[in-house]
């Protein structure tokens, strides 16, 4: 392969390793030598098996003859909902391509070369790269028993060249979750000159009587605090790439300095405005979560494995021989998501799919598991 343009770019972008993300259903059909994609199933991506809400459904098809019009470049409509959602003021949101741009203008907008960027080293692989990207360093910090975010840890990583500090709670990708207590004593302590993100991407999937309050520490006023929302998991608009930050006006007008003109086309805005408003989706979402995590973990113990359990809707499992173990579940239809990408060769993610797509599931794992030879290894 040539290098016609490696060796004029600047060497720190060169050097970067591009997010890898889960195989599409269509990949893997041509791969399997299938005409369709009839019979597989993804469990790879943290996808919501139900999909969109009927109510998005509608909105999108509404949408549809006006998309020869530029969006609104503010999301007007879409920023007061979400406003009347947390009670805060329309000022007080953004809207992006997922969480995942909105990590991008942070660091844009707060980190340079020398700084860095804390975080949990069993997190989101997007937080390193985005350091990287800027010419700052991911500091890693370990987790306190190698499921669960270390907040005292990641205190104690702080220094005076840190300029972000990332909770991501739920934990991506161990399902793992920190109490609203443990969150409130961190946020008092972290300087008042570090901005505190947290990355709370799947925090909907969370039974209500567990969900852990950050915007408040965003209305208090006291710290540069931001809050990461997306409509990807939940809400089952993972395909229209929505997500929104919460902070301050004057955080929020940062970030709208770097963020590129009509980033949210005007389909997605129609979809999330009309999903917030179904609350019965989210509902039944939560509920076969609940009872599709139970299955599931008790059908992967019985084959012998330990996987944590979850407040989201995937599973953290341990497996030396992962990339193998991905192999082979494709091989029955079913994808899953070995994590060496996220620096964990010895684990995979499963996501937690409809009742059938679970019982599929385990059926493909106990004959992938039988041709590794498992436990026999």
């Amino acid at each position: 392969m040539s290098k016609l343009f490696q060796s004029i770019a600047r060497p720190f972008i060169a050097a970067q390793r591009p997010y890898q993300p889960g195989r599409p259903l269509e990949e893997v059909a041509r791969q399997l030598g299938k005409t369709d994609i009839a019979g597989i199933i993804k469990l790879a991506s943290n996808e919501n098996a139900l999909g969109p809400s009927p109510k998005a459904q509608e909105a999108m098809a509404a949408a549809i003859p006006r998309m020869h019009l530029y969006p609104d470049g503010g999301s007007f409509y879409l920023r007061e909902a979400i406003a009347a959602k947390y009670g805060i003021s329309p000022e007080m949101t953004m809207l992006g391509c997922g969480c995942n741009e909105h990590a991008v203008l942070l660091a844009h907008a707060f980190l340079g070369k020398g700084d860095n960027l804390v975080f949990s080293e069993r997190s989101f692989v997007v937080y390193q790269l985005v350091a990287e990207l800027y010419e700052a360093k991911a500091v890693r910090v370990p987790m306190a028993d190698g499921v669960t975010t270390d907040l005292p840890g990641l205190l104690a990583a702080i220094d005076e060249r840190t300029r972000i500090v990332v909770v991501g709670n739920p934990n991506n990708p161990t399902g793992t979750i920190v109490s609203q207590e443990a969150v409130d004593a961190f946020v008092e302590q972290v300087p008042a000159n570090v901005v505190t993100v947290f990355d709370e991407a799947y925090m909907e999937l969370v039974e209500p009587d567990e969900q852990v309050d950050t915007v408040k520490h965003v209305l208090a006023g006291r710290k540069p605090v931001v809050v990461l929302r997306t409509f990807s998991k939940a809400y089952g608009l993972a395909g229209l790439r929505c997500g929104y930050a919460i902070a301050q006006p004057d955080g929020i007008d940062l970030l709208n300095k770097v963020r590129q003109p009509f980033n949210v086309n005007a389909m997605a805005q129609a979809a999330c405005i009309a999903a917030l408003d179904d609350g019965e989706h989210l509902a039944k979402t939560r509920a076969m979560l609940r009872e599709g995590a139970a299955f599931l973990l008790d059908g992967v113990r019985k084959l012998g494995l330990d996987p944590q359990p979850t407040k989201t809707n995937f599973l953290f499992v341990p497996f030396e021989r992962a990339k193998e173990l991905a192999a082979a579940m494709e091989r029955h239809d079913v994808i899953i998501r070995p994590l060496a990408g996220f620096g964990l060769p010895g684990h995979v993610r499963i996501g937690i799919g409809t009742p059938a797509e679970n019982r599929q599931c385990l059926d493909a794992l106990a004959a992938s598991l039988a041709e590794l030879g498992w436990p026999g290894r």
